[in-house]
């Protein structure tokens, strides 16, 4: 065991509230497009703004819900990844525990963990576009009102429905953002797993972390934005990193 693997799993040991922030890296491992990634073939010549604000939502929103469809199919296909599963079984060794994503797929309750804040939304929900019964309101398939042309109708108002992501412009689910600003001041432990920390308020939550005692523990391939806060960087894939470390931890 390498001395960055055996810091961490002291660490660990130790703690008795852990928190962990997730990003784009973790579900690539498992074959699902990061933003950028999907930006190709018909979609090419579409900028962010186009496919994930409520302006090109407004502008096409056939468009838009084509992309998000596309994108969802993509989404049933793929499985979680022993990072995933390795994720859930880090969270029953602890009372306090709580996985915050950047992710709006469903891999890692797929992959077994119960208690996940998904700040920036969920890819496979639906909401109406006006949020007519507020919170928002999900909608299930079996209830759109289906049409001709893309996208369906709000069975309560008539509206366009939208993906429940969050759209650049919108704010973080306010409750859910405080929940885990709260986590983040205060656990023993933050892991801070396959994100590059560049993507705000998200990326603020380590700082939280570290600006509160917390050991901060990086599991990236590459140094990113946030690197000089983790005291321990285990650099690789979260696939092979969260496996060996839980394994360590029951060894």
């Amino acid at each position: 065991m390498d001395a960055a693997l055996q810091n961490a799993v002291q660490a660990l040991k130790h703690a008795r509230r852990v928190t962990v922030l997730t990003g784009a890296g973790v579900s690539k491992e498992s074959g699902v497009p990061t933003y950028r990634d999907a930006l190709t073939g018909l979609w090419a010549n579409y900028s962010f703004e186009d496919l994930a604000s409520p302006q090109g939502y407004m502008r096409d929103p056939a468009m838009v819900w084509d992309w998000y469809e596309e994108r969802r199919s993509q989404l049933k296909v793929v499985q979680p990844n022993p990072g995933h599963i390795a994720l859930a079984q880090l969270a029953a060794r602890y009372d306090q525990f709580l996985l915050i994503t950047q992710n709006v797929d469903d891999l890692h309750e797929r992959g077994g963990s119960s208690d996940v804040i998904h700040l920036h939304g969920h890819l496979m929900l639906t909401r109406c576009f006006s949020d007519c019964r507020g919170n928002p309101t999900r909608i299930e398939p079996k209830d759109y009102v289906m049409r001709d042309t893309s996208p369906p109708l709000c069975p309560y108002c008539g509206r366009w429905l939208r993906p429940d992501v969050v759209w650049f412009t919108e704010m973080l689910p306010q409750a859910d953002f405080q929940r885990a600003q709260k986590a983040s001041l205060s656990c023993d432990v933050m892991l801070v797993v396959g994100t590059s920390a560049m993507v705000y308020p998200a990326a603020s939550l380590p700082s939280l972390a570290d600006a509160a005692g917390a050991v901060v523990i990086e599991v990236n391939p590459e140094p990113t934005d946030i690197s000089h806060l983790a005291g321990i960087h285990l650099r690789g894939p979260s696939g092979e990193i969260l496996p060996q470390l839980v394994g360590a931890l029951d060894a």
